[in-house]
């Protein structure tokens, strides 16, 4: 069989043909487990009968992938690729050795990229929707939202106001905001003057080092609600925002303490944290019981340190500081402004571009502290575009920029 028989038969997966072989009557153990969005990067819970096409020849599968992967030049045109992954779970290993990180190839291809870095050169741009009534907000993968409103989903957030606090809780869709479900990602809490942030990953760094400086607070208590769920909250970053009761210091100005990325990331041959794999499968049903959800509207999330850092701390190893960019006062137009190269068109307090805020000691060139790693701002009626790099993921910048819609009445 050629090559593109076979590509044709994987692209006929996605009018709802159960197996690439069903019109040969083999396929009657197949079930489609792909997201509209991105494809799952983990294997199924329960095992599954395969096909014919998972006795593929190592070699020849390889050759068969890594060649779909070069034909895809962008996403969400990947739908070959994210078609292979899903196939069964030799071809789904052998898609997530090819298929390249986002630093690496600027695309986002499976879940995990969404808490991996980056690109270094392009930022890669997204667009925010904010809805009033039910104070969700959404963060979707291109330039500026299509006509048809098919727009590609990558994470969704959910405010919710407690009497002495303010939560976002970060998913994976916009249906489900449960910190016990298998689609949470993290959370983003605040104080109660909506000052300071901090950013909770449902999972720890992967890089030791980093992790002696990170902070965690459990999710649940003893009891876990599931095995297969992680038990705590790691806090990856911190966000403050000055005070400006008088307003006399102009816009906003924000600090953003990144607790799982060393500074030594955007040094020459630094590496960022890059996570491989979820601590849970998507895959996996779980409705906790009544005794789960009891305890869930009862979380503590007061942190603690799980271990104390060391006096001094090398500098490689110490947190990686972000800082507004400063913005220039625009004399006709009687405002501050900042060059966001068209990316957005309406003036609004709530935007802003960071950039590294590095010791003139450290090993880093002028162009690197220059350079925006993330940009946020707002483009029409509760539209906001959101462009990051590395070393932030797009679940760090997606955090950072929901802390930006909380109500600060101390700060401007």
């Amino acid at each position: 069989m050629s090559f593109k028989s076979i590509i044709r038969e994987l692209k006929e997966m996605k009018d709802g043909i159960g197996n690439i072989s069903r019109r040969r009557g083999e396929g009657k153990h197949w079930r489609n487990r792909t997201r509209s969005y991105i494809a799952p990067d983990v294997a199924p819970s329960e095992p599954i009968q395969q096909g014919q096409w998972a006795n593929l020849p190592p070699e020849l599968l390889l050759d068969i992938i890594r060649r779909v992967e070069e034909s895809e030049m962008s996403w969400p045109a990947r739908t070959t690729v994210v078609y292979c992954a899903s196939v069964c779970k030799s071809w789904r290993e052998i898609t997530k050795e090819i298929v390249k990180t986002p630093e690496e190839s600027g695309r986002l291809t499976f879940p995990i990229s969404l808490k991996q870095p980056g690109p270094r050169d392009a930022p890669i741009q997204c667009f925010i929707k904010r809805s009033r009534a039910t104070s969700i907000f959404r963060l979707y993968f291109g330039l500026t939202p299509s006509a048809d409103e098919n727009d590609k989903l990558l994470l969704a957030a959910k405010k919710i106001r407690r009497a002495t606090k303010t939560y976002f809780v970060i998913s994976l869709v916009a249906d489900d905001f449960s910190r016990a479900s298998n689609t949470y990602v993290g959370i983003l809490r605040s104080n109660f003057l909506g000052t300071k942030f901090t950013i909770c990953d449902s999972q720890p760094p992967n890089d030791a080092a980093v992790q002696l400086n990170s902070r965690s607070s459990r999710r649940f208590h003893a009891k876990q609600v599931s095995p297969r769920l992680p038990a705590c909250n790691y806090d990856a970053a911190t966000i403050s925002y000055e005070l400006n009761v008088l307003r006399t210091r102009g816009p906003r100005r924000m600090h953003c303490v990144m607790h799982s990325i060393p500074v030594s990331s955007i040094q020459e041959g630094g590496t960022a944290p890059t996570p491989t794999s979820f601590l849970h499968s998507f895959n996996e049903k779980h409705s906790p019981s009544p005794a789960s959800k009891e305890k869930e509207s009862i979380i503590d999330f007061s942190s603690s340190s799980l271990a104390e850092p060391p006096i001094s701390v090398p500098v490689a190893k110490q947190p990686l500081i972000l800082k507004n960019k400063s913005p220039r006062w625009h004399e006709q137009l009687q405002c501050w402004c900042l060059n966001f190269k068209g990316r957005v068109t309406v003036a609004s307090v709530k935007n802003f571009q960071l950039v590294a805020a590095v010791d003139p000691s450290y090993n880093v060139s002028a162009a690197e502290q220059e350079k925006v790693i993330l940009q946020f701002g707002k483009i029409g009626k509760d539209i906001f575009t959101m462009d990051y790099r590395y070393p932030l993921s797009a679940f760090q910048a997606f955090a950072i920029c929901l802390s930006s819609f909380d109500t600060k009445p101390a700060c401007e």
